[in-house]
């Protein structure tokens, strides 16, 4: 049995380990000449910079898939728990670490904040609570399915409505639950990480902040991209055939059955097809015959990101691995991505790999990634855009911290939501496919499987269960229960 997967990002090359490990002879296209989609990485001037996902949680995920190849896994990837997740910075002087031992952070935001540190344990406990209800229906099961409905995790939800905040935002959800607006900013953000609004979307989000401050963050030992290089390792000593720089053109179907694809002008017979690729881009260019759906297309898009690169003269002990610079008018940020623009004062995200992997910069440099949110694109003006957000975020980051970066910048690359688009194929640079601003955001994703089309199915952060490193993987898994092994 023959199968191929479209795409090698975290979904796709996960689903490829999984289906080689149950006999099938997988073969893997990849447009670009390097794997990984969104996870990937950037060399320029002796520094690397990771140039996608930044934060690992749920290592767990990677650790099973790797445990299923046997000691084909063994010793091809390692990785550390962080002690402290992030480092913020308020407009009004105040930093704040975010230790990994909740009951730290709960004090250390206490003594900064002056938030209540049992405020911040029984939210914890809350988020807890909620992704023990939600975690099994909502991320891995191939929700929604009447079969869904009717599981004993689905009873329990019921029995525990209220429970799921469903009808109330994020932001409401953490302005009852925190009494210093500064609390409600900091885990109103945790909404971003799936490129939604806090101040539209359902408090069932306030699931994210569990992983990161009850289950941890961590960090591979070798930067972010080794999880796609390790992938792609074991996926080739399980016998996965890469083909990179192989632009799929078309899937085949015949009688609502898969039969191949073509790629590179050449077709080729295969039994099972699973897309990797954004859906919105995948449907008109693979298989035109059969229009994406009128409900998937009046989604919304999630939000999108500039991120500039820079290789910096220096090391600066006052930053750490993550950090963040907050804006001070957290509302009116949201307002203004709302109307497809960046706010003179972003929230900036500072990545610097190099704290942990020193060979990631020169001796005695470091490899900023830094980041704000930015809309879809819809044709907006980004070299002015860029331009201008660029010259804001250096002031900002010149006031909040100190440091006046631009004469120690030794070079630059940048990505926008249009080269986001060009270099991933995701639609108008969205990077978790739709948004999640509406309470039914979770029954809006595509399945992962086709009603259609029969051995054809669906991977990856633009499908069930939405986008990022572990809803990746958990796709995958998905997919991986729907296929019998041979």
């Amino acid at each position: 049995m023959r199968a191929a997967v479209i795409g090698s990002g975290v979904g796709g090359m996960a689903i490829a380990i999984r289906m080689a490990v149950k006999g099938y002879k997988v073969t893997v296209f990849e447009q670009s000449s390097r794997v990984g989609g969104k996870l990937n990485e950037l060399r320029m001037n002796g520094f690397r910079f990771d140039t996608g996902p930044s934060l690992f949680t749920m290592p767990d995920l990677v650790d099973e898939l790797f445990g299923i190849a046997g000691n084909e896994g063994t010793d091809l990837f390692s990785y550390q728990k962080l002690e402290n997740v992030t480092r913020y910075f308020y407009p009004d002087g105040k930093v704040l670490n975010s230790w990994a031992d909740p009951n730290r952070f709960a004090q250390e935001a206490e003594t900064i904040l002056g938030e209540p540190a049992v405020n911040i344990q029984k939210y914890l406990s809350e988020c807890s609570d909620l992704y023990r209800l939600t975690s099994k229906m909502f991320i891995f099961s191939p929700f929604p399915t009447w079969e869904g409905f009717k599981s004993k995790e689905a009873q329990e939800l019921g029995k525990n409505i209220k429970k799921l905040k469903a009808f109330e935002t994020m932001h409401k959800v953490n302005s009852r639950s925190f009494s210093k607006a500064q609390t409600v900013q900091l885990f109103n953000r945790f909404a971003t990480y799936n490129g939604s609004n806090p101040y539209k979307a359902p408090g069932t989000l306030t699931i994210i902040p569990h992983l990161e401050h009850n289950v941890g963050a961590y960090f591979p030992e070798r930067g972010m991209y080794s999880i796609a290089e390790a992938m792609q390792e074991l996926a080739i000593k399980l016998g996965v055939k890469f083909e990179l720089n192989c632009l799929v053109q078309r899937i085949d179907y015949k009688n609502n059955k898969v039969i191949g694809i073509m790629a590179n002008g050449a077709s080729e017979p295969f039994d099972i097809v699973v897309n990797n690729t954004d859906i919105f881009n995948a449907y008109p260019k693979l298989m035109p015959e059969h229009k994406l759906s009128w409900f998937y297309k009046r989604q919304k898009p999630s939000s999108s990101a500039l991120i500039f690169y820079w290789g910096v003269k220096g090391e600066y002990s006052s930053l750490d691995l993550h950090n963040i610079l907050f804006s001070a008018d957290y509302p009116g940020e949201f307002k203004i991505l709302e109307g497809k623009g960046i706010s003179t004062d972003p929230t900036v995200y500072i990545f610097i790999s190099s704290k942990m992997v020193k060979q990631d910069a020169p001796k005695g440099h470091e490899n900023w990634f830094v980041m704000v949110n930015a809309p879809a694109d819809s044709g907006q003006d980004w070299d002015e855009i860029t331009k201008t957000t660029r010259t804001n975020i250096l002031k900002k980051i010149k006031k909040e911290t100190g440091i006046d970066i631009e004469p120690s910048l030794v070079c630059e690359d940048i990505l926008t939501p249009p080269l986001i688009e060009h270099k991933t194929g995701s639609y108008r640079g969205a990077l978790y496919g739709i948004s999640s601003n509406n309470k039914f955001a979770a029954f809006s994703r595509h399945p992962n499987r086709s009603k259609n089309i029969d051995g054809l199915y669906f991977t990856g952060g633009s499908v069930h269960p939405g986008g990022g490193i572990p809803l990746c993987l958990a796709s995958a898994k998905i997919v991986d229960n729907y296929i019998k092994p041979i």
